[in-house]
């Protein structure tokens, strides 16, 4: 009984190691299949029973049938849970399908909702935009009427209603004052800001250097900076130039979103496929059908990071020929686009320069260097004085004449050999004791921005003292200057040494009032 129990027992554990184990040396067949044909092999089980068919007694036979019971029930129960988790399985994969399909077919009628919900949006947008004189059809469900234009109709509106302005028969040119000098344009603009009968409601006092150092600006870059405190005409100096000059000032408030060139542009619109025009496109377009000079005002222009909206006019009004001074308005050309618009492309005016306001508070950026050293910044942070003057008319100021002056200034009163070896030396200085180097192009606006300071009024050492305090030590303000508070005096003394201690007055406290921060 003993040895008849082993043979049925080995065959049955035998075969569930075979399973487990999945090796060809286990079972009899090797392998998994060979493991569940042992396990199940009923021939197996039927030969040993016939060989020991004569060796076991009743008792035993009764032992061997309750054994052999066991096992069945044993493979019974195995075969019914492999029938349950299988049938399991393949349901809740069939159930996943028929889920994924239905998620599917919802995906697919929403998409097609939303195609229903745009074009009938589209068709209400569309009769808006034509009740408002825009000529877009309604077209039928489907229908694409976005191209729908009356013939010949300009994509830009504002500039093409400037072309119209300047085509009419009995447009007559400006008369340009071509005689005036620089120093009796400063002189007449500051009579004229506080005394004048364009404006007599409003009486702006300016210094004299403000006014030299704004002219001199417009020779040197096309981007000014006007900074200091509020309420001391930051953007009423422009504004007041402009009526001046018989050509008002643009005026743009700069917003806290303005990111890109759009803001200064306008952008296309694809679906009314019109450009929409901003008053400095339209400003700029206005001054290539005229040499008057035109000032655009980017005002409160640090309340957005000026180096996102105005990065692409930084690059193109730093390009050494004005033919570059182009930019892309659209990627083609229609045949009923502005005059001045070719190929989509756009060519910036020669007589339009850019003023910016900066207030430095909580609420504003700062200015990025970028900025800084392709601008000329100016600081107004305090009133002038009242004073008496007489009644001043303004001036017809061609911007060709403007510009002849600036050369004839740079000319006749360039920079003197002493003092360009002077600022080179003082170059040397600040590299060997600040790290800091000047540059090509601060010497270039040096050169460009001192003579026409002379020309308006001023002193070389006073324009001198004015280009190296705002446009080299103020780099001194991103500088650790608890490190280096021994070196300010020393430098304080070498422009003692070097240019007077009456001389760089500007520079001298400037560099104390940095020297009080620490």
């Amino acid at each position: 009984m003993g040895k008849f129990l082993q043979e049925i027992l080995t065959v049955f554990f035998g075969g569930w190691l075979g399973l487990i184990y999945s090796g060809p040396e286990v079972g009899n067949y090797g392998g998994i299949f060979g493991a569940l044909r042992q396990i199940f092999g009923v021939d197996k089980y039927i030969e040993i029973f016939t060989a020991y068919s004569g060796k076991l007694n009743s008792g035993q036979w009764v032992g061997a049938a309750f054994i052999m019971l066991i096992i069945v029930l044993v493979l019974a129960a195995v075969i019914w849970v492999a029938i349950y988790f299988g049938t399991r399985f393949f349901r809740r994969l069939l159930g996943s399908k028929v889920v994924n399909q239905d998620l599917i077919d919802e995906i697919n009628n929403l998409k097609r909702e939303i195609i229903k919900t745009t074009r009938e949006k589209d068709r209400i947008l569309g009769m808006k935009v034509a009740y408002q004189g825009y000529d877009i059809l309604e077209g039928e469900a489907g229908e694409d009427t976005s191209t729908a234009k009356k013939e010949g109709e300009s994509r830009f509106y504002k500039l093409t209603e400037v072309d119209l302005i300047y085509s009419v028969e009995d447009y007559k040119p400006r008369e340009y004052n071509n005689d005036i000098t620089l120093e009796e344009i400063c002189d007449r603009f500051r009579n004229y800001a506080a005394n004048n009968p364009d404006r007599p409601w409003r009486k702006l006092y300016y210094e004299p250097k403000i006014i030299r150092l704004f002219f001199a600006s417009l020779a040197t870059t096309r981007l000014i900076i006007l900074q200091g405190i509020s309420g001391t005409g930051k953007t009423s100096l422009p504004e007041c130039i402009g009526h001046f000059l018989f050509n008002p000032t643009t005026i743009a408030s700069v917003q806290p979103s303005w990111r890109d060139r759009t803001e200064i542009f306008g952008y296309f619109n694809e679906f009314t496929k019109r450009f929409n025009e901003t008053e400095v496109l339209r400003s700029m377009y206005d001054a290539t059908y005229s040499e008057s000079v035109y000032l655009t005002v980017l005002d409160e222009m640090n309340i957005a990071r000026v180096e996102y909206y105005f990065a692409e006019m930084l690059s193109i009004l730093e390009m050494p020929s004005r033919e570059q001074w182009v930019v892309d308005l659209v990627p083609s050309g229609w045949p009923s686009d502005p005059e001045h618009v070719k190929k989509g492309r756009f060519r910036l005016p020669e007589n339009m320069w850019f003023v910016g306001t900066a207030n430095n508070d909580d609420s504003t950026f700062a200015i990025s260097d970028k900025v800084y050293d392709r601008g000329m910044p100016i600081n107004i942070n305090s009133k002038a004085t009242p004073f008496d003057a007489p009644l001043t008319e303004g001036i017809n100021l061609s911007y060709k004449h403007l510009e002849e002056l600036f050369a004839t200034a740079q000319r006749d009163h360039k920079v003197s050999d002493e003092n360009l070896q002077k600022f080179e030396d003082m170059d040397n200085y600040v590299i060997e004791h600040f790290r800091l180097a000047f540059g090509n192009r601060i010497v270039k606006q040096l050169r460009e921005f001192v003579p026409v300071y002379v020309a308006c009024g001023g002193s070389e050492i006073d324009g001198l003292d004015y280009v190296l305090c705002n446009k080299i030590l103020r780099k001194f303000e991103s500088l650790n200057l608890s490190y280096i508070r021994d070196e300010v005096d020393d430098y304080i003394q070498y422009l003692n040494d070097n240019f007077g201690e009456e001389n760089m007055t500007e520079c001298k406290d400037y560099l104390k009032r940095l020297k009080k921060l620490f």
